[in-house]
């Protein structure tokens, strides 16, 4: 099994920062991408930022310039500095994982889910 599980979430002012870390454990072979999703109330789950194993990162364009990725392989951790803070951040940001690990009998590229932690940005 492969356990995905995001911290550093919180209420900010607009204009502030906060960093969240998500870190991956368990029967894990391989990690490919990993990444940030938001999803607001009453909208789609979208995806905010993500980056390869090389290092090769990919930003919504609403969070250029504001947003960092990173990430640590030797500890399976990712990171998103978000700077510049605004209200319409304010979501529920979920770390997703594609990683290759035991499943169904056999090793599979498969997506996991962190459990999600609140970003709330007041105005």
């Amino acid at each position: 099994q492969v356990q995905v599980v995001e911290s550093g979430g919180g209420l900010v002012q607009a204009g502030g920062s906060l960093r969240l870390s998500c870190a991956a454990s368990g029967s894990i072979f391989v990690i490919n991408s990993m990444g940030w999703y938001r999803q607001a109330p009453g909208k789609e789950r979208e995806l905010v930022a993500s980056i390869t194993s090389a290092g090769t990162t990919n930003y919504a364009d609403s969070v250029k310039g504001r947003f960092t990725i990173s990430r640590d392989n030797a500890k399976n951790t990712v990171y998103l500095q978000m700077n510049s803070l605004k209200p319409e951040d304010t979501a529920v940001y979920y770390c997703n994982v594609h990683a290759l690990a035991p499943a169904n009998q056999r090793l599979q590229f498969d997506n996991y889910w962190g459990q999600g932690t609140q970003v709330t940005v007041s105005s």
